[in-house]
């Protein structure tokens, strides 16, 4: 089966429906799916469910969506730099479902491997748990919480051959690997493609099986970065030499 498409268009067509459940990777601005992002502007549709850490800044990655009202529900861990995000949110005109951060990864990892549901003591005794089962195990109470599942599921890699084996750099590697279990189709934009076994398989982080579509970043693609921070330099040594 050909999973390489030209473009993030053409890697969503047929795909994309109002009011579907998307998982978007990334990790602030570092490791977003921000070609397949654009195209989910593009193209129109709304209504959207989007699981993600966070939802980029003001006019950028998932930002973008938020901007023109296509998301409905943000299931989240961070509101982050992203005002748009805030104001809507304090306005009443965006559903959010917070996480803690473990909270949420461990949905989607339990969603990919198939665990319904499970227990944690986090946000016991918090409004994390309102409404939600409560349970005693050996003394202590831990709350359920339900494994989180996808229509879609949009990653961004460092690197992937054409079977859709990928790998992940740094933080990229936070929530898009246990994304791309956790969807009925997984869409992926990468960096670097190559051909099938130049990647060392023991640095494969996602087998192909999951990947059913994939794309190459072009090779201006833009990464960005959310704070960028230097550290001044400190001033030069003296020699004892007239210059």
């Amino acid at each position: 089966m050909k999973k390489v498409y030209p473009d993030a268009k053409a890697a969503l067509a047929g795909l994309l429906r109002d009011g579907m459940t998307i998982m978007s990777g990334g990790f602030g601005l570092c490791g977003i799916p921000s070609l397949l992002i654009e195209a989910i502007r593009e193209s129109g549709v709304k209504n959207l469910t989007v699981v993600s850490n966070n939802a980029g800044i003001d006019g950028a990655g998932l930002g973008v969506l938020l901007e023109t009202r296509q998301i409905r529900k943000m299931i989240s861990s961070y509101v982050g730099e992203n005002a748009e995000f805030a104001r809507q949110y304090l306005a009443g005109e965006l559903e959010i479902e917070f996480n803690p951060q473990g909270t949420l990864a461990e949905r989607i990892r339990a969603g990919g491997a198939g665990i319904p549901a499970f227990f944690t003591k986090t946000g016991v005794g918090t409004a994390v748990a309102e409404g939600k089962e409560t349970r005693e195990f050996d003394g202590e109470t831990y709350v359920m919480e339900r494994g989180l599942f996808a229509d879609l599921a949009i990653v961004h890699a460092y690197m992937g051959d054409t079977e859709g084996n990928l790998r992940y750099r740094k933080t990229a590697r936070n929530f898009n690997p246990i994304m791309a279990t956790a969807a009925r189709v997984t869409v992926a934009q990468v960096e670097h493609l190559v051909r099938p076994g130049e990647i060392d398989p023991d640095c494969i982080h996602t087998p192909g099986v999951f990947v059913k579509r994939i794309i190459q970043c072009p090779p201006d693609y833009e990464k960005r970065i959310e704070q960028r921070t230097v550290r001044k330099r400190e001033p030069a040594a003296a020699t004892g030499e007239e210059v």
